[in-house]
């Protein structure tokens, strides 16, 4: 079993209503997007709160592969990349639910990470900034009113010029503002679940697998440390009639895959349980909710088959960060900020996250993704074409 570290939670205050705290931004969320937010807020002289409601270092549900399109941002950031020896990732290989495969140089490649080691990395620098980063914290609701947002939790508040919700893929605080993505009935892009180990096994470095089965996918990548990240994305449906149980789900449904059955009973697997995820979805979001400036997959989740979720959430953080600064130098209204982020977000993303529905549609069928990898096995050119559609440019 993989040991988890854990250090001294940093004090939680409680701010009174008579000596409350105002700060220039309070962030809803401490993973990629929202550190990395602060980082850059906190360097450019404003006062920031994070508050997230786990203890670091901890890990998350996430197929740990970043794009090269991140490299230099997260160095400036503060993180040493280079110093760490991480697998570079240049190929990449699909495999159809038959195990027939299709191999593929990546034009760009990434590099593999695990968030217990990133986002605990983040933490750091976020706090050597001087950002005030509350963990244990969940916040239970914020509230616009006057030009000001209160941030609530069950033992504090604070107020705040601006509030980013970076809360990921579903929180309490979506339901609670009841986002539309929350209210749609079950269909093919709002009811998945997904599954995470890390374990050790006979895999190459430089290479990141996805590996279709009935009505999902499983990512295998190398991290830090020998160590390979292996996540699986799939519906509800699946683990209902598997007898909700995953286990069986690994078995009946997706080692009826030989490279899939191959990984499950040749690795160690370093977690006794997995981690997993519920009620996923991959609808549009809004990136603007009551005044809220909303980024990573809290504003829109691409597809992990497309690889590329992380660097959003960090190309995310800084296109919010660029829109937010003339807003609090008082040189543009909040409505001038909030459109000019909205804008620029959908310029960014919008056409990564339509390649990426389309893709999941297409390989959430067992007979379409057989189809689809023999069909384009002679055509290398296509598949990078597809690969460039989920990627974007260093920045």
């Amino acid at each position: 079993m993989e040991m988890t570290l854990k250090t001294a939670p940093y004090k939680k205050t409680l701010l009174t209503p008579a000596g409350r705290k105002v700060y220039d931004v309070a962030i809803v969320g401490g993973g990629l997007a929202g550190l990395s937010l602060s980082i850059q807020l906190a360097k450019a002289g404003y006062r920031v709160a994070v508050f997230e409601k786990e203890l670091y270092p901890f890990h998350k549900v996430c197929g740990e592969y970043i794009s090269f399109e991140s490299w230099n941002f997260l160095e400036e950031a503060g993180i040493p990349l280079s110093d760490w020896n991480l697998p570079i990732i240049r190929r990449l290989q699909v495999s159809a639910p038959n195990g027939r495969a299709l191999l593929q140089e990546l034009p760009l490649g990434g590099f593999g990470i695990s968030r217990y080691k990133l986002d605990a990395a983040l933490a750091e620098v976020a706090r050597s900034q001087g950002v005030d980063l509350f963990e244990q914290s969940k916040v239970s609701d914020v509230i616009f009113g006057r030009q000001q947002f209160t941030v609530i939790g069950p033992d504090f508040s604070c107020q705040a010029k601006l509030v980013c919700g970076t809360f990921g893929k579903r929180s309490n605080l979506d339901v609670k503002w009841k986002r539309s993505f929350t209210r749609k009935k079950s269909n093919k892009l709002n009811n998945f679940i997904a599954v995470k180990y890390h374990i050790q096994t006979d895999f190459p470095p430089d290479l990141i697998a996805l590996h279709n089965f009935s009505q999902g996918y499983c990512g295998i990548s190398h991290i830090e440390d020998n160590k390979c990240c292996l996540c699986y994305l799939t519906t509800a449906e699946n683990l209902r009639i598997s007898g909700n149980s995953i286990d069986n789900m690994e078995q009946q449904i997706l080692q009826r895959n030989p490279h899939l059955q191959k990984i499950f009973s040749a690795s160690l697997f370093l977690y006794d349980q997995p981690l997993t995820i519920s009620q996923i979805s991959f609808e549009k979001k809004t990136q603007v909710d009551n005044h809220i400036l909303l980024i990573g997959d809290a504003a829109g989740m691409i597809a992990p088959l497309c690889g590329n979720g992380m660097s959003m959430a960090l190309h995310g953080s800084k296109i919010a960060f660029e829109c937010i600064q003339p807003f609090l130098d008082g040189t543009i209204a909040r409505h001038e900020m909030e459109q000019q982020f909205t804008d620029r977000w959908n310029r960014q993303f919008s056409k990564r996250l339509q390649a990426g529905r389309l893709l999941q549609r297409f390989f959430g069928s067992e007979v379409f993704s057989n189809f689809l990898v023999r069909s384009l096995e002679p055509f290398p050119r296509v598949i990078t074409w597809l690969i460039r559609k989920t990627h974007g440019a260093p920045f």
